[in-house]
């Protein structure tokens, strides 16, 4: 069940992706969250970085670790407007994210149910909350348009 909050902060996350899309890269971003304060930003750059690993949770992630000074993100909520890779439910994973929230299911890469189900895994040692679909039409229609824009 999503809350006011979630929209609000994934309405941050839409904005992030379109940051990304003035860049030319996939238009997908997120915020790490806690107790209500966005301590992590980041948008798609792979391409600009040339990192393969320069997807949005992740570059949300070393933001907010490097502002807590922590590698674990304890009590954080990760908001993105695109369903996460298996990579970035790793990197959920590692830092002990507590609470994922997503837009747009991902059938080609989505890793929460759309191809596997990683955080349903009840044999790995981590284990969070998901929430699917917040402001799944807005993130979805920013990434039909960047295709569409694309195969032109």
């Amino acid at each position: 069940m999503s809350t006011d909050d979630d929209i609000n902060f994934m309405r941050v996350a839409l904005e992030l992706a379109r940051q990304a899309q003035d860049h030319d890269e996939v238009p997908v971003g997120a915020v790490v969250v806690q107790e209500g304060i966005i301590v992590g930003r980041g948008h798609n750059c792979s391409i600009t970085a040339t990192d393969p690993t320069a997807h949005a949770e992740v570059m949300a992630m070393r933001d907010a670790g490097s502002k807590l000074v922590n590698y674990r993100l304890l009590d954080c909520t990760l908001y993105v407007t695109l369903e996460p890779c298996a990579m970035c439910i790793g990197a959920l994973f590692h830092a002990r994210i507590k609470r994922l929230v997503y837009a747009a299911a991902d059938p080609k890469t989505g890793a929460c149910g759309s191809v596997i189900n990683l955080p349903s895994e009840i044999r790995l040692n981590h284990h969070m909350e998901v929430t699917a679909g917040v402001m799944a039409l807005e993130a979805g229609l920013l990434l039909k348009q960047f295709f569409s824009q694309k195969r032109r």
